[in-house]
């Protein structure tokens, strides 16, 4: 009842290797997806830092549950999420192209207190969330906003 296998908590199963390869490739995976596909800004967290925090969650849970066999695999898993994260934010930082990609320039949704109904229905935003934004900045009224600045809507 008391028993403890140290081999088991330590010594990885499944190939060091492999856990790198299926980190990679679901972290790209699932940047690429949520790149294009979740447009609209999520408060102040950018999509790689969203998607790191979920990958992380489940991935530090499957070594503490035991869904690995070790403590070893999940934190190879972990590491290897982390790395791809710190990875793209690097070269976005050296090359603009990457930036952009990974954390696209917010849409205008207001103009000069005009509203840009193309580009809320182009993010999927309503007027309640809009106004409830502004409301959250302290503005009135989308007229009253005079700054030509988007702002961002939670999801």
């Amino acid at each position: 009842m008391l028993q403890l296998s140290w081999s088991e908590l330590f010594v990885p199963t499944h190939s060091v290797m492999e856990m790198i390869v299926r980190g990679t490739i679901m972290y790209l995976g699932i940047f690429i997806l949520m790149r294009f596909i979740l447009k609209r800004q999520t408060g102040g967290l950018s999509i790689p830092d969203l998607l790191l925090v979920v990958l992380l969650a489940d991935a530090a849970q499957n070594g503490m549950a035991g869904e690995y066999h070790s403590i070893t695999e999940g934190i190879v898993l972990v590491a290897t999420i982390i790395f791809w994260n710190l990875a793209i934010d690097w070269v976005g930082y050296h090359v603009p192209f990457v930036e952009r990609l990974a954390r696209p320039a917010p849409l205008l949704l207001i103009k000069n207190g005009q509203v840009l109904r193309r580009h809320m229905r182009q993010e999927l935003v309503t007027m309640d969330e809009l106004m409830s934004k502004l409301r959250e900045e302290g503005i009135a009224s989308p007229r009253t906003s005079r700054r030509p600045r988007a702002t961002a809507i939670p999801a």
